[in-house]
């Protein structure tokens, strides 16, 4: 694929200064249709940021013969529908984080991928990010000497149920670990390789959520 002409499905706010402007930076890469149900939204978003083509259908949109690659930026519990249309349709395609909503359903997907020989790339890029490159690369001259223990921890304050669609277990999978730790988990996985058990417990001590992960 010599040029890269991206369809975005789920133009809000991460694709608003990130995702969305940066496939116009690229060589070889242009943002060229976006999509949102709300069509008002939709069109304004295309305005804003110079888009030639904008839907209110996601269908539409991948069947687009201008698209060649489409990023889904939608909550994840429309990522699994998206992706299997995308790859039916024969086009890369690149889901945000959190992959979907479970493992049965990022299973599905991966095999559809494959089966069709079609790419599939999950938003972990701060493994291309600058401040993490130069801490891999003092990682591997042992800058701090040999790692023996290592302790991630992320803290959140409180979101609104009804204002965060991330807490909603129908829509997000779970909560906000569920939502954020993807990020943190692949950077250890990149900096200490894959893990050799793993145990972990759920607790929702608060019962501030719905969501069990929080």
């Amino acid at each position: 694929m010599d040029n890269i002409k991206w369809g975005i499905i789920g133009c809000g706010d991460v694709t608003e200064v990130k995702s969305g402007p940066a496939f116009n930076k690229v060589p070889n890469s242009s943002l060229v249709a976006v999509m949102r149900r709300d069509a008002t939204k939709a069109e304004d978003y295309a305005r804003r940021h110079g888009v030639p083509k904008w839907y209110d259908n996601a269908e539409a949109l991948i069947n687009d013969p201008a698209v060649n690659a489409v990023y889904i930026a939608t909550p994840p519990l429309q990522h699994e529908e998206y992706t299997l249309q995308c790859i039916q349709a024969r086009k890369p395609v690149y889901v945000e984080k959190p992959m979907t909503l479970n493992t049965e359903s990022a299973y599905r997907m991966q095999e559809a991928a494959i089966r069709h020989n079609v790419k599939l790339t999950i938003a972990h890029y701060r493994r291309a990010q600058p401040m993490f490159r130069k801490i891999k690369a003092l990682l591997e001259e042992k800058a701090i000497g040999d790692i023996r223990f290592v302790s991630l921890q992320m803290l959140q304050p409180p979101v609104s149920p009804e204002a965060n669609w991330r807490v909603d277990p129908a829509v997000s999978g779970g909560g906000l670990f569920h939502d954020l730790a993807p990020h943190q988990l692949d950077l250890m996985t990149w900096f200490f390789g894959r893990a050799r058990s793993a145990t972990g417990i759920a607790r929702n001590q608060a019962k501030m959520y719905r969501a069990v992960f929080c």
